[in-house]
């Protein structure tokens, strides 16, 4: 391989910014660990951590740096088409960017913060010390960022995949896709896709086996529930991803067929497994998100959660049926009337449902006492977004209407209308409402608001003008058009609105900044007055998370608890054992991303020798001793009175 096609950014001023600005952050952060003389702190309180609540808040962090990537992409797209024949972009750096945008935002920065909060609040909710497996959570952590490592070195090193974010065969094939960009999409989310399998039994045994005394099935938080029927899904929906990727890398590393357009392969074949993977991970992001909302808006409302059961329903009903829909996709690729018309019923059942929920959400909302906090205002935006998302779904559902909408910015439109509303605005919520029970103080709300309202009301300028154009017949893909068409104005709008999105998410990051500078550390403990179960302990939560496992007796029983002047649990003390940590999960994600990365460009022998290092990490894994540490009866009461006791 020739140098400028190794290292891409040689022949791309941007590129090459790019790349400077990673060395001289990367040497940055390096000196400033040295200088404060921080390396045996981070590899001890972090790297090594088999903790659930810094687990998850590395998943977190890592699912903002990927918000800024996948932020960047975006503005770059919006930039690109703002005007008639733009030159910013050329076609085949375009077609990088929409694709790494795609599979970032999805996989590389919904699902981490979703399985962030979920590493955080989980445990909390149902009364247990940690998750089931804490070392196979630190191996799926590190999985995770091991993937994302790997597949963001690739728009300097080798070039980034450019087939789309599904990679639809043949494009993505070796013959039409010779750079090695999608064997860098192959490896890497093979790499990550193991992790979040991992998480998916991880979190499926927690909430089953690890609920506190008392805790029925009908006495689980609502996010608790959606966070089990989401694992559900990953666990049955991950494998076919995987077995997908497998076969893509050996047709274009080992010359197999599976899914080409001659000696027996079909190519329709790999869009059929995606799908079957993909539109369930669709789920995977929105139903965890519903969860939040729920929990979220009783809270404000100051009301129990209106129709819990059927919500739970509900939500069992979408996981079903998010199997049964994948065709819907592919409408215009050949299926006949018959298949589309199964696909098409099926996919307009999934809205029932979710029509449900949002009415659900509206009865708790009807004569509540309602509080307009950062994240009750994301939830209520939330709800008349995503109906329309939902509405314009509806629409994409009928197969005859889909043929003229389908490769059209009107789906573009869609998609967004339903993700950004659906996950991001739930995550930035859940990131409000859960911050004291990591850090033990709230963000700014005066800034939380205030990029509340930039995000809102750019994204509709962002989005809603690509409806239109969809409409008037603008294509998905198009990275240039010409000035007759009349597009212009409508991509320009939209670009002022993803110019306002960036301010908004900058507004959110400066507000972490801020709120940890110079936010009061509040002695109460209790920042927002929240009926759920997760309250039943301190903020920040001490190691242990309790001190003492709490009976439930009803739902929402420590709010009931508070009403009536009693406690969850009057057992005495009793010495806690917690795991130890183990440097063994990032040695061993720094081999799978050194064996992802030499089997990239086909360097099999250190390929090889990297994959041989992993056996050998987990054999070294196998002889560490698993003891753990017991915390002392006298430790927990020095850190109870500390913490102010069983005041909350």
């Amino acid at each position: 391989m020739k140098w400028d096609e190794f290292f891409v950014f040689t022949g791309d001023p941007m590129l090459f910014a790019a790349m400077i600005s990673i060395i001289v952050g990367a040497i940055s952060i390096v000196v400033g660990l040295t200088y404060f003389k921080k390396w045996a702190y981070l590899w001890r309180e972090w790297l090594t951590t088999v903790d659930h609540k810094k687990i998850g808040v590395m998943y977190i962090l890592v699912a903002l740096i990927m918000l800024f990537r996948g932020g960047v992409d975006a503005l770059l797209m919006r930039g690109q088409t703002a005007m008639p024949e733009n030159g910013l972009l050329n076609a085949q750096h375009y077609n990088e960017i929409f694709t790494t945008h795609g599979v970032i935002m999805i996989l590389f920065m919904a699902m981490p913060f979703i399985i962030g909060l979920m590493n955080v609040i989980i445990p909390l909710q149902i009364g247990a010390r940690d998750v089931a497996f804490p070392r196979l959570n630190s191996v799926s952590f590190w999985l995770f960022a091991a993937g994302a490592g790997l597949f963001n070195i690739s728009f300097i090193i080798g070039g980034s995949p450019d087939a789309g974010w599904s990679a639809y065969f043949p494009l993505a094939s070796l013959e039409f896709s010779p750079t090695v960009g999608n064997n860098y999409y192959a490896l890497s989310l093979q790499i990550a896709g193991l992790g979040t399998l991992m998480t998916g039994i991880n979190f499926v045994v927690t909430i089953l086996k690890m609920r506190a005394p008392g805790m029925t099935w009908m006495k689980m938080p609502m996010f608790t529930w959606s966070v089990l029927i989401t694992n559900v899904i990953i666990v049955f929906a991950f494998p076919v991803l995987t077995v997908a990727l497998a076969l893509m890398t050996m047709d274009r590393q080992f010359g197999t067929k599976f899914f080409a357009m001659q000696d027996g392969g079909m190519d329709m074949l790999w869009a059929n497994l995606f799908w079957v993977w993909g539109h369930p991970e669709v789920y995977i992001v929105i139903l965890p998100a519903f969860g939040i909302f729920s929990e979220i808006i009783s809270t404000f409302a100051r009301k129990n959660l209106y129709g819990y059961k059927s919500m739970v329903v509900s939500m069992v009903a979408i996981s079903l049926l998010s199997f049964v829909v994948w065709a819907h996709h592919f409408y215009t690729m050949g299926h006949g009337v018959m298949v589309n018309s199964i696909f098409s019923i099926s996919t307009m059942a999934i809205a029932v449902p979710t029509g449900v929920k949002i009415f659900n959400w509206l009865l708790t909302l009807h004569k509540g006492k309602i509080s307009f906090t950062t994240p009750m205002l994301y939830s209520l935006a939330f709800i008349p977004i995503f109906t329309i998302g939902g509405v314009t779904g509806v629409m994409l559902a009928m197969a005859s209407a889909d043929y003229q909408y389908h490769n059209t910015m009107f789906l573009v439109a869609h998609f967004h209308y339903v993700l950004i509303p659906g996950t991001v605005f739930a995550v930035i919520a859940g990131f409000h409402f859960w911050f004291p029970k990591v850090f033990g103080f709230r963000l700014n709300e005066k800034l939380g608001k205030l990029g509340f309202w930039f995000i809102t009301i750019s994204f509709n300028v962002a989005f809603f003008p690509l409806f239109i154009l969809g409409l008037n017949g603008m294509t998905r893909r198009m990275y240039t058009y010409s000035e007759s068409t009349g597009y212009g104005p409508l991509n320009m709008l939209s670009f002022i609105g993803a110019v306002g999105l960036g301010i908004g998410f900058i507004i959110l990051v400066y507000n972490i900044y801020w709120s940890i500078r110079y936010s009061p550390r509040d002695e109460d403990g209790d920042p927002w007055d929240a009926r759920s179960l997760e309250w039943a302990t301190h903020s920040p939560v001490p190691v242990y998370n309790f001190a003492r496992v709490p009976k439930i007796n009803e739902l929402d029983a420590f709010w009931f608890a508070k009403k009536n002047n009693r406690m969850l649990s009057d057992d005495p003390y009793e010495p806690i054992h917690m795991p130890s940590n183990s440097g063994m999960p990032f040695l061993m994600s720094g081999a799978f991303f050194a064996a992802g990365f030499c089997a990239v460009f086909s360097w099999w022998i250190p390929a090889i020798i990297f994959t041989i290092a992993i056996f050998v990490f987990m054999a070294l894994r196998s002889f560490e001793q698993d003891h753990g540490y017991y915390i002392s009866v006298e430790e927990i009461e020095r850190t109870e009175r500390e913490l102010g006791g069983d005041k909350k």
